[in-house]
């Protein structure tokens, strides 16, 4: 199973036909996945953090959008096997864990969940980013390597670019841009010193990135690829409101 990164964007995604259509898609041509382990900007914790294994309230963690957002339920499994086998795993690497069993999807999650597995048929779990340290992710994503082999979906999301201040434009600026095209690069070449030290070799950091909750799960989803130097590949790319890149990218 490739590991993936995605841009969740939020949920007016779900409102977007081409979008939408093109999530669904890509999981058409992805193998079927026996369950999903999924990683999200909008859930930083450290240590690691293992969210429900049954099924919960969805998390809402946004605001000023129109009421029925509010409503949408996804009612996918829990996975209480998954959640057992990444215990294992973490345990065997030393990566220190807790538990947060009353803890739901958050809309990094489930809103590209919702349009990837419409019938909410396959069992997910939720983990957290433990920190925002590149060196660390990679390593985290190395560790739950194996459990591809098991059929398991390990997906990144957030935005390579994610600038909320100046992010609803017209057009894309040159900053975006420029950072996309980066980051595109240093992915297809496999410049893993570059992807990890972009706080000072991405060009624009500063405005594409004023913080790094949203860039750092491709960090995550490539160390789960790293053993085979995997070709990368974009199923989907181009820009939303100007400056938040949808580029999302499968590893193999």
């Amino acid at each position: 199973m490739p590991p993936v990164f995605l841009a969740h964007g939020a949920p007016p995604l779900l409102d977007d036909a081409g979008w939408v259509s093109e999530l669904a898609a890509w999981a058409q041509v992805l193998p079927a996945p026996t369950s999903v382990l999924v990683l999200s900007a909008h859930w930083d914790q450290s240590p690691a953090a293992l969210g429900a294994t049954r099924p919960v309230p969805l998390i809402y963690d946004f605001y000023g959008f129109p009421e029925r957002f509010y409503k949408m339920i996804y009612p996918s499994p829990g996975a209480p096997d998954l959640a057992e086998r990444v215990r294992r795993t973490l345990g065997q690497n030393r990566i220190p864990f807790v538990e947060a069993p009353e803890r739901g999807l958050d809309h990094g999650a489930w809103v590209p969940l919702m349009c990837m597995y419409p019938g909410a048929d396959v069992p997910v779990l939720q983990m957290s980013l433990p920190g925002l340290e590149p060196k660390a992710l990679f390593e985290l994503g190395r560790a739950l390597a194996p459990l591809r082999d098991e059929g398991v979906l390990i997906m990144g999301s957030g935005f390579l670019t994610h600038n909320l201040r100046a992010g609803f434009l017209d057009a894309t600026p040159p900053w975006a841009a420029d950072f996309d095209a980066w980051a595109k690069d240093a992915l297809v070449r496999w410049d893993m010193d570059a992807l990890l030290d972009f706080r000072a070799k991405g060009p624009g950091v500063r405005q594409a990135l004023p913080t790094y909750e949203h860039f750092v799960p491709v960090i995550v989803a490539a160390g789960a690829a790293a053993a085979e130097q995997p070709k990368v590949t974009f199923p989907i790319s181009g820009f939303w409101f100007g400056s938040f890149t949808r580029r999302s990218v499968q590893f193999g």
